[in-house]
């Protein structure tokens, strides 16, 4: 079975136990990326019922907004329902990037991913939502599976195998999954098991319209500052320099706010938060070869 027949079959079982468990169709999550533009062609090609949904995380290029808003307007038009989560607390304000890094005392980084989980993971509740994760993105995602449960259920750490979903009905596993209806988010990953040449191999066979950020010299698409970009970043806050004052006044803010707390601070603005954050080895305060001569 070929790349594209094998996830288009992952998205009909989905779809099936989607519309069976939580009688509601599957979710095509969409960021505005190479990967979402893949999945949203073998969603049309699969023929199912489906919905979808993006994220709005206040850090997107402008161009991936204009992206997703362009494809958004198209799906509409076809008749599919499309939904932007803008990330609404109790008292009515929004989330954002900007809010949410005071909030938390801290900048984003690649091992604390709060922005992820408040930007990124919220929507969806009660739903079974397909991705566009793939094993050849990183070693850590090398462990997930085609089908995963999320959320708090009656047993910990479920994780079901994608053998175990398609070829087998009515094992102990399966009968779990079933129990979990309406306790967790449900999440399939049908192009799990393609590399990054398959994605684009796909998209000028198909002739797939992408974010214009890849002519633009982009190996990735999403938030602008992203510690998984790593030196990547330094393009980023080149092409976009507004993005780096936003980060550098949210910084300022939470230096304010941890002061407030009577929270410990060796930064003394923004900027060298800012430095600190981007891994420069060439911060503020550090000798040069001027101070040798």
């Amino acid at each position: 079975m070929d790349l594209e027949q094998k996830a288009i079959e992952r998205i009909r079982t989905a779809s099936e136990m989607s519309l069976h468990h939580y009688g509601k169709p599957l979710v095509c999550t969409y960021s505005g990326g190479k990967d979402s533009d893949v999945m949203l062609e073998l969603f049309k090609r699969s023929g199912i019922p489906f919905e979808v949904h993006n994220s709005h995380t206040t850090a997107d290029a402008p161009q991936t907004v204009y992206h997703i808003r362009d494809t958004f307007y198209k799906l509409e038009l076809q008749g599919i329902k499309c939904t932007i989560d803008y990330h609404i607390q109790p008292d009515g304000s929004r989330i954002t990037m900007w809010n949410l890094i005071p909030r938390k005392l801290m900048p984003p980084t690649r091992l604390v991913r709060y922005c992820c989980s408040e930007l990124k993971e919220t929507g969806c509740h009660n739903r079974m939502i397909a991705t566009g994760i793939r094993w050849d993105e990183s070693t850590k995602r090398k462990s997930r599976d085609s089908f995963e449960v999320i959320g708090k259920t009656k047993k910990k750490g479920i994780r079901i195998s994608d053998e175990k979903m398609l070829l087998t009905d009515n094992n102990d596993t399966r009968k779990l999954f079933e129990q979990c209806q309406l306790k967790a988010k449900t999440v399939v990953n049908p192009v799990i098991d393609w590399k990054n040449s398959d994605i684009w191999e796909y998209i000028e066979s198909e002739r797939i319209c992408t974010n214009c950020l890849y002519k633009m010299g982009y190996d990735r698409v999403g938030c602008i500052g992203c510690p998984v970009a790593s030196k990547a970043r330094w393009k980023e806050f080149a092409d976009f320099p507004k993005y780096k004052q936003m980060y550098i006044h949210a910084f300022d803010r939470m230096i304010e706010v941890r002061k407030a707390r009577g929270k410990e601070t060796t930064w003394k603005n923004g900027e060298e938060v800012f430095f600190y954050w981007m891994e420069d080895e060439n911060i503020p305060g550090q000798m040069t070869l001027e101070d040798f001569l």
